[in-house]
């Protein structure tokens, strides 16, 4: 396997942020389970290890711990806060509480550079965030950083190339962090500059061919980033061997089914089959309320239908893989280890489920990238802007933008009121400055004036959010003449609805999706 960085997750919130950092740095990270074995390490070509954060505590009783055989292996280890604690603590160190926890800025005063602070000023700020501390060295080490609370700050044995550090420098608060650790991956682990999309392109390519051979892959096309990525990036391997199936499940935006046929047919003369089974959703939909409820008949639905558009592709042809547009946090999320540390693992729609029943092997070209770097590629394989800066569109479709029952005249309204929106966040040059932005159909209906009649109509609410991952997100604050212009044109354009309100609510406490 190509050569990279391991990172052993303990559960901290920061792990795929320091996997992410390791590849800005253009060398290649996996993240592992804490309890990886060595020798699987090993045989995976692993150059260093990095041993995260995490929520326990070293003096807990059942915290989780590491194959000890990871630091007979001769390669390069960091711990970060649990990570360094961790460390000490196998190799004969003492850790205790600290009568002064850190959380939050802190000064690094920087006794001894050494490899890992090369090229850095001796004092650094840096975000701390641990209870407990690491009171005596095990042998071998001498510390060559501390911080006002902490005296072994960053610890080193410079002989075996193992380092710890009690801050994060991962997160975008801790100063020149991304030097330190480019010195730790670089001048320490010796890592060569060589994970690149190019490479990636070049190298997924050759293995979708060896996979494929002369078989057929069939993948179920959405329009959104990901599944037009791997679409895009399969087509490029193997061209009219792979067959895109899209689903018309009636809860698509204005004009979406079109769009897509015109971009995928046309444009990347994909072979490409649509469902169009609007009216068995929307039958199957009537008088459903509960959105967990909607969601299931929704999902359910999707997979009957694809299914069966399935089955009839194999009988006319030699199809042998169902390829999926997977990304590296669902593989994590999706991961699930007794004991695993982290505080929320959940399954991923997009990781298992399906093949089984189709009988049909898995292709994941998408895998090993986070969603940035899978826009990367997108960009490279030439896809437009409009679908690889695409903003997040909910499986369910606007199944889950209707509160309530789900109407056609419902719908309707919806989907005007929602392409209005796009196209002012477009004109005023917001759309791709937000996360996302979308009209809400609200089960209510008030009193308006139109002309001189009294109207009672539906409320559509405006949905604009700012977010990096959307763990978190905040109310966009869109310009007053922007909201102005959307809200009259709705009232004025779209029949049905009389009232158009804005959802300044943070995430949290509210969800960005309002079901």
């Amino acid at each position: 396997m190509a050569e990279h960085i391991a990172v052993l997750d303990f559960g901290s919130q920061y792990t795929q942020v320091i996997a992410r950092r390791i590849r800005e740095l253009k060398v290649l990270s996996r993240i592992y389970p804490y309890n990886t074995k060595a020798a699987d390490l090993k045989q995976a070509g692993v150059k260093g290890i990095i041993l995260s954060g995490g929520p326990s505590s070293v003096l807990s009783k059942g915290s989780p711990r590491p194959d000890r055989k990871i630091f007979q292996m001769g390669l390069p280890v960091l711990g970060i806060c649990y990570g360094e604690q961790l460390m000490a603590h196998l190799l004969g160190g003492k850790v205790a509480k600290s009568t002064h926890r850190e959380f939050g800025h802190g000064t690094l005063t920087i006794k001894k550079k050494g490899k890992l602070f090369t090229g850095l000023p001796k004092k650094l700020r840096v975000w701390n965030s641990h209870g407990d501390r690491l009171e005596v060295l095990p042998p071998g080490f001498e510390a060559i950083a501390s911080t006002e609370n902490s005296p072994y700050a960053t610890i080193q044995d410079a002989k075996r190339n193992f380092f710890g550090m009690q801050f994060h420098p991962e997160v975008a608060h801790s100063e020149m962090g991304m030097e330190v650790l480019g010195n730790f991956i670089l001048k320490i682990c010796k890592c060569d500059h060589n994970w690149s999309m190019a490479n990636y392109i070049e190298h997924s390519i050759k293995q979708i061919r060896e996979t494929i051979g002369d078989k057929r892959v069939i993948l179920g096309l959405s329009g959104g980033v990901d599944s037009s990525v791997a679409a895009a990036l399969i087509h490029r391997a193997i061209g009219k061997q792979l067959t895109c199936v899209f689903v018309d499940n009636g809860l698509l935006r204005l004009n979406e089914r079109e769009q897509v046929e015109k971009l995928y047919g046309d444009h990347f003369d994909l072979d490409l089959r649509v469902a169009r089974k609007s009216k068995l959703f929307l039958d199957r939909l009537a008088g459903v309320s509960d959105p967990e409820r909607k969601r299931k008949i929704i999902g359910n639905t999707f997979v009957e239908v694809f299914d069966e558009a399935v089955t009839k592709l194999k009988k006319r042809g030699n199809y042998a893989f169902l390829a999926q547009g997977t990304l590296y946090p669902d593989v994590i999320e999706s991961v699930s280890i007794e004991g695993n540390p982290a505080a929320l693992i959940k399954s991923h729609h997009n990781v298992g489920g399906l093949p089984k029943r189709m009988k049909l092997k898995l292709l994941e070209p998408l895998r090993e990238l986070f969603k940035d770097e899978v826009r990367e590629l997108g960009t490279e394989l030439g896809l437009p802007k409009e679908v690889v800066w695409r903003q997040p569109f909910p499986g369910p479709g606007l199944g889950v933008r209707i509160m309530g029952p789900i109407r056609k005249s419902n719908l309707d309204v919806l989907r005007k009121a929602d392409a209005i929106l796009h196209e002012e966040m477009m004109a005023s040059d917001l759309y791709y400055q937000v996360w996302q932005s979308f009209c809400v159909f609200l089960p209510v209906k008030t009193v308006g004036v139109m002309g001189d009649e009294r109207t009672y109509e539906n409320v559509v609410a405006l949905r604009i959010v700012e977010s990096v991952d959307a763990m978190t997100a905040d109310w966009s604050r869109v310009p007053y003449d922007v909201l102005r212009t959307i809200s009259n044109r709705i009232i004025n354009e779209v029949s049905g609805c009389n009232r158009v309100v804005l959802d300044i609510s943070s995430k949290p406490p509210g969800t960005i999706e309002w079901e």
